[in-house]
């Protein structure tokens, strides 16, 4: 991912537009990152992404595992009573 700085990038707006289509630019204010550039078919590749919802069946193995491992902190506890009381 290449960095500029917003004052780079408004001085050079078409070259990063262009650099965006092959990679991400990263845009930084005051010494950190505050946006990124990125072409209108890796934005949509992104969305589709984030609006895919896979079957348990189809979760890598070490997905499955990690659930399996998790634990609920107490302050959730009341939600576990919720689902085992069956009055959700």
């Amino acid at each position: 991912m290449h960095t500029v700085t917003s004052r780079d990038f408004q001085r050079n707006l078409g070259r990063y537009q262009d650099e965006a289509l092959k990679e991400p630019v990263a845009i930084t204010h005051h010494g950190r990152r505050r946006l990124v550039l990125i072409s209108a078919d890796e934005y949509q590749q992104l969305v589709k992404r984030a609006r895919t919802a896979l079957p348990v069946s189809e979760l890598p193995e070490h997905d499955i595992e990690m659930i399996r491992k998790t634990v609920v902190s107490e302050e959730h506890n009341h939600l576990d009573i919720e689902l085992k009381s069956g009055k959700v």
